[in-house]
């Protein structure tokens, strides 16, 4: 066990309940769920309750505050969201007055939890409503206005409509954090204390979180009441169903790997550090005949939004993304998940690695480092518990092709012999991956705004010249 998972277990002893947590649930059907959610569980084809939820449930339905620790894809979602939709049927939200709120770190899980919830919401006759950055204030300010039992909200956008006196949080009956580490991580913790301190005092507190420390550990101990601790992953815990792998890379061959990777048959999601490398990876991989689109916190929502449903339905095959993807992003079947650039933080790297391989499915998580990056890559990968097999490639070679069905952008299966043939450097390097070229002008794309503003200049200086006769 790496030392942050100790810590981590120890903290978990020091706020556990004192309480006996009930036993969990081997079914969906004991836990006494109103009709209207079994049906639908049984049309989702849901009938046996992961580990999480089988042992959540039980005290969330009876109104326990409830402190749950489980690995990205484990099931959180329903195991808080049931008994909250449970607890709250039967009942009716004055205008701006919600009944129960779930608060989360991102614009993307709001709308995760909003999507896997709104069946068994609509099942119950209760109206939920989405509140994030980036799309109309105020027709989620009309949304509330009209009433809505259960709001899934961003701390931020929350703020800005309770400041605009169009959400009070007098009534909130039921109140859930999902992945409170990332919103203290992402420095939301004053804006959550805050709001916990309107909802109503005596209400019901859930907080899920892959990792109990630090701010974590403080909203613990400062808003929820005896609560029944669940925990059903280490918390730096790795999905055995995940294989991880380690290419080394050279530093030129770099960019024609990750081209070949994306090219592949089958949808990837790719991981880079800044939005800038995000957005040149896009552009060069459709230029390179690959459907590419692009994510990251820079794009305004509704773009956000369209991306990731095509990315679902297969229009797009390569998700290019920085960590604004690594949580509350759920896609079917996704089997392949590629850092380009190397996570920082063995956090990051664990909830990137948890877009796949999902719901007990399979998956291969590549890292791709430069020669330099092999120790620092390694310390993160050993603080999360993973041990990756470590692998030299090069583009063209029959092994990338195997592990992870990369293809060149024509379609064309690659081996050894292609390889070799093929002169050095063929491909170009481009900004993103540690070039500082511009890839339109060594790849004969279409040239830049200034390099064409600079060919008229020079253009126009030459005609000049020879009208002077010079």
């Amino acid at each position: 066990m790496s030392e942050s998972a100790r810590v981590d277990a120890q903290q978990q002893d020091e706020v556990s309940g004192t309480t006996a947590a009930l036993p969990p649930a081997a079914s969906f059907a004991e836990l006494g769920l109103p009709a209207e959610i079994l049906r639908v569980l049984a049309e989702h084809g849901v009938t046996v309750p992961f580990p999480i939820q089988a042992a959540a449930l039980p005290n969330a339905l009876a109104g326990r505050d409830v402190l749950g620790r489980g690995r990205t894809g484990s099931g959180k979602t329903l195991a808080f969201g049931l008994g909250m939709l449970a607890r709250t049927a039967g009942r009716r939200a004055q205008p701006k007055e919600p009944l129960a709120l779930v608060l989360v770190p991102t614009r993307e899980l709001a709308q995760q939890v909003g999507e896997v919830l709104t069946p068994y919401a609509e099942a119950l006759r209760l109206r939920l409503t989405t509140v994030v950055g980036g799309v109309s204030l105020g027709r989620q300010a009309a949304e509330l206005r009209d009433g809505a039992e259960i709001v899934v909200a961003t701390p931020g956008r929350l703020r800005d409509l309770i400041d605009r006196k169009g959400c009070r949080l007098g009534r909130v009956r039921i109140t859930v954090l999902d992945e409170a580490d990332q919103m203290c991580d992402m420095g939301f913790l004053p804006q959550v204390t805050e709001i916990l301190d309107q909802v109503r005092p005596d209400g019901q507190r859930m907080l899920f979180s892959a990792t109990l420390d630090r701010d974590v550990d403080q909203l613990v101990q400062d808003h929820l009441r005896d609560p029944a601790v669940h925990s059903v992953d280490p918390s730096s815990s790795a999905v055995s169903t995940i294989e991880h792998h380690v290419f080394v890379v050279h530093g030129p061959d770099r960019y024609a790997v990750t081209t070949e990777i994306a090219a592949r048959d089958g949808r990837v999601l790719l991981f880079l550090e800044t939005k800038h490398g995000v957005d040149q990876l896009t552009r060069h991989l459709r230029a390179s005949g690959v459907a590419a689109a692009a994510l990251h916190s820079g794009k305004a929502q509704p773009q956000r939004t369209r991306t990731l449903a095509q990315f679902k339905n297969g229009q797009v095959t390569a998700l290019v993304a920085t960590n604004v993807a690594a949580r509350g992003l759920h896609i079917d079947d996704l089997d392949l998940v590629v850092n380009v650039d190397p996570a920082n933080d063995p956090k990051d790297y664990l909830h990137r690695a948890g877009r796949t391989a999902r719901a007990g499915r399979s998956g291969t998580v590549v890292t791709l480092v430069l020669s330099g990056q092999r120790r620092e890559t390694s310390q993160v990968m050993a603080d999360a518990d993973v041990i990756p097999k470590v692998t030299k490639v090069r583009s063209g070679e029959a092994e990338l092709s195997r592990i992870t069905g990369a293809k060149a952008p024509s379609g064309q299966p690659l081996d050894r012999g292609a390889a070799a043939a093929r002169p050095k450097n063929h491909n170009a390097p481009f900004r993103g991956l540690g070039s500082t070229k511009d890839p339109r002008s060594a790849s004969g794309g279409r040239p830049s705004r200034k390099s064409i503003e600079a060919r008229k200049l020079a253009e126009a200086r030459e005609a000049a010249r020879v009208r002077r006769g010079g």
